[in-house]
């Protein structure tokens, strides 16, 4: 079965490169596409924090993984299965950021925190719930923590 997604939205940031760290202190615009007027963002001024779901869309499709690999290429990382990493190179190429919401202005959402870059095709957005967060103790390997050490520390920190 197929499914075919259209996009509600559009990312406005001064990033164009999908690099892997220093998304801290990015802020930027989420445009609504035509179809959407600004009584769809009602309600949201409500939340601190935001869930998107996006299209990774300048991955080509030919480069998609779908075996283990080292995350970030460092062979002193365990290979990892696609499905348990975040990589971009995915089978759908999904992406899926929770973000700040600094504000929202008419049909635009102004976010803080959110990995994506120029014109990045946003599928759904939704409000972030503390309810929707792990219930329980969250385990992770060593690796994982050490992927994300610089992933939201803000560039002028590097």
């Amino acid at each position: 079965m197929n499914f075919t997604v259209t996009p509600v939205a559009h990312v406005r940031s001064g990033r164009h490169d999908a690099v892997d760290d220093f998304w801290g202190g990015t802020e930027c615009r989420i445009e609504l596409t035509p179809e959407y007027d600004a009584e769809s963002l009602s309600g949201l001024r409500d939340f601190s924090h935001l869930e998107i779901v996006y299209l990774f869309d300048r991955v080509d499709p030919a480069s998609v993984e779908t075996t283990a690999r080292h995350p970030r290429n460092r062979s002193d990382w365990p290979l990892v299965g696609i499905f348990g990493q975040r990589g971009r190179r995915r089978p759908n190429r999904l992406g899926v950021s929770r973000c700040g919401l600094v504000g929202v202005e008419g049909r635009v959402l102004v976010v803080e925190g959110l990995d994506a870059v120029e014109g990045t095709p946003v599928l759904d957005i939704k409000p972030w719930m503390a309810e929707f967060g792990p219930r329980g103790e969250v385990r992770q390997p060593a690796w994982a923590g050490e992927l994300m050490t610089n992933y939201y520390l803000p560039e002028s920190e590097r």
